[in-house]
């Protein structure tokens, strides 16, 4: 049985008055049995990961460097973001890949990093809007998986989260159907089996797409849909502690 996992994705949003009363804010609540973990701004890492020492709550970031040390200015190490106390590190969101055009080698060596530090990577893969009109999600997410996998091989995605995010539900308000998620949810641990099915049960294949506490219910009850990558409602504590208890 896996364990749902809730993981906010703070993104570039807050300051530290607001980032103290939100980690104040979910640790007085209450989330049910899901997992929780939270990626707030590199800034704030140290501050937030010492809040929450001894709670259960996870810390995340929200990048990763493809290299260990040296010359790489505005870029953080996977051992700093160890030092700093986070388990997890998201890698590949669609945000980096737009906006900063990382391509999926990148993504497979920041992926490599972190997973090679101890950090659990969260990997970040779907389609555009464009894409999906052209029913070419499959091979996208395909394509986006086999970066990682032919570099370090299907075991590594059992040490892993993966996060299917369709690009064109990310801030807009629009959701994939439950119907829509579960089948590409289905497809990847399908791609999975065929390769290990050890690794296909075990990994944890998380949603990200404007999840809401109205929507999270329905979404988290598919059976291949084992937690939220969330956004906007992550950045309120009764909100993100709502989903929780829906998982």
């Amino acid at each position: 049985m896996r364990t749902p996992l809730i993981a906010g994705n703070w993104k570039m949003n807050g300051s530290l008055q607001s980032v103290i009363e939100l980690v104040e804010g979910i640790k007085a609540g209450e989330a049910g049995k899901a997992q929780l973990a939270v990626c707030p701004p590199a800034v704030y890492l140290m501050k937030v990961g010492g809040m929450l020492d001894g709670t259960g709550i996870a810390l995340g970031a929200q990048n990763v460097c493809d290299r260990e040390t040296g010359a790489f200015t505005g870029e953080i190490s996977a051992s700093m973001l160890k030092e700093s106390g986070c388990q997890y590190a998201i890698v590949g969101h669609s945000e980096r890949r737009a906006l900063y055009q990382e391509s999926d080698e990148l993504v497979a060596r920041r992926f490599a990093m972190a997973a090679a530090s101890g950090l659990v990577p969260i990997l970040c893969i779907g389609e555009t809007l464009e894409q999906r009109e052209k029913g070419v999600t499959e091979a996208v997410v395909s394509r986006q998986l086999d970066a990682v996998i032919e570099q370090q091989g299907v075991s590594v995605i059992g040490q892993a989260v993966i996060a299917y995010e369709p690009v064109w539900a990310i801030g807009t308000g629009k959701v994939a159907t439950p119907e829509q998620a579960q089948a590409v949810h289905g497809f990847i641990r399908e791609k999975l089996a065929t390769l290990d099915a050890g690794v296909a049960d075990k990994v944890q294949i998380l949603y990200g797409g404007s999840m809401n506490p109205a929507n999270a219910g329905e979404l988290l009850s598919k059976p291949d849909i084992d937690g939220g990558l969330i956004g906007g409602a992550s950045l309120k504590a009764a909100d993100f502690l709502a989903i929780g208890q829906s998982a």
